[in-house]
């Protein structure tokens, strides 16, 4: 009789232990009792289940209940625990813009026809501003937040500006040494391209422009166009006349006063002029000033040579010159 007894307990004790196990627990919690208005606070469900349990949780739209703001959507996390089960956790993130104590009700939480609640639980909301309602006007909920300055982000961004200027240097620095273009000849091997005549008589011009002794400034006017006849001269008669005093020049040139008498008269003013000028500090009257430079053009015009030498044979005559 006892056998039998027991074969019938088995059983029953095989189904409390599966109807035990198909329970589950819920628990709910804030992580703050307390807030200001308009502050924010967690609130979290957790459901400890079975993997396979099926719960119908509660589900909230906007608020959790009257007075109770959720900020955020639900997030929802699950942990396996070593047991088996598996701990269900939802979070909100919820506020409250009412001075009052909101009572946060039990919530039904249910599997397979059976109901669990969560246990109800409170949040105090404390206004710690004075509100002059008799003045009704609109007050700040929250005094305004200050952010503390980013150095560290002014530090990056003076950062990046200098690292900035500091390759466009470098680039510059690169076009100008390897890529900008430099003139092929230099301001020498110009004059030596074009006639002699045309060089000197482009720079009387600019003499004539400057109006040096207009200004007082006679010495620099007779000395600027001398050194062009001396030029002038040394390419045309094969004569180094800027080594030579005016005297040397009128003397290699001898031959010119036979056959041209009147052209090389012209040069004679120009260079003894110059030299009462540069040398006896001759006070000049304006007539001849204006006649040296006259007799410069004539002296240029009467004794230039149409025919050009190439580059390459002037810079070979230069060179055994030198």
């Amino acid at each position: 009789m006892r056998k039998f007894f027991i074969f019938l307990f088995i059983p029953f004790l095989f189904a409390h232990s599966s109807l035990f196990a198909q329970k589950i627990t819920v628990n709910a919690k804030l992580d703050s009792t307390v807030i200001w208005i308009g502050s924010q606070a967690h609130l979290t469900f957790e459901v400890s289940q079975q993997p396979n349990q099926k719960v119908n949780v509660p589900i909230f739209s906007d608020s959790i209940t009257g007075g109770l703001e959720i900020v955020e959507p639900v997030k929802t996390d699950t942990v396996k625990s070593s047991d088996g089960h598996i701990l269900v956790t939802q979070r909100y993130l919820v506020t409250s813009f009412k001075d009052s104590l909101l009572y946060i009700p039990s919530f039904p939480f249910v599997l397979n026809g059976d109901t669990v609640w969560s246990k109800s639980l409170s949040l105090k909301v404390v206004q710690p501003f004075k509100i002059d309602t008799a003045s009704k006007t609109i007050a700040d909920i929250k005094p305004v937040f200050n952010p503390k300055y980013d150095w560290a982000g002014l530090f990056k961004i003076v950062l990046l500006v200098l690292l900035i200027l500091i390759l466009l240097a470098l680039f510059y620095y690169l076009f100008q040494k390897y890529f900008k273009k430099k003139p092929i000849l230099n301001e020498t091997e110009i004059k030596l391209l074009q006639p002699a005549h045309v060089v000197a008589l482009n720079q009387l011009d600019k003499i004539k422009q400057e109006k040096l002794w207009q200004k007082g400034r006679h010495k620099e006017y007779h000395t600027e166009l001398t050194d062009v006849i001396r030029e002038y001269i040394e390419r045309i008669f094969n004569i180094n006349s800027m080594e030579m005093t005016s005297e040397e020049i009128l003397e290699h040139l001898r031959l010119l006063r036979k056959e041209q008498k009147s052209t090389y008269q012209r040069l004679q003013q120009i260079l003894q002029l110059a030299d009462l000028v540069k040398f006896a500090k001759w006070n000049v009257t304006p007539d001849e000033h204006e006649l040296s430079l006259l007799n410069a053009y004539l002296f240029v015009n009467q004794t230039k040579v149409e025919e050009v030498k190439p580059l390459e044979e002037l810079k070979k005559e230069e060179i055994i010159e030198n």
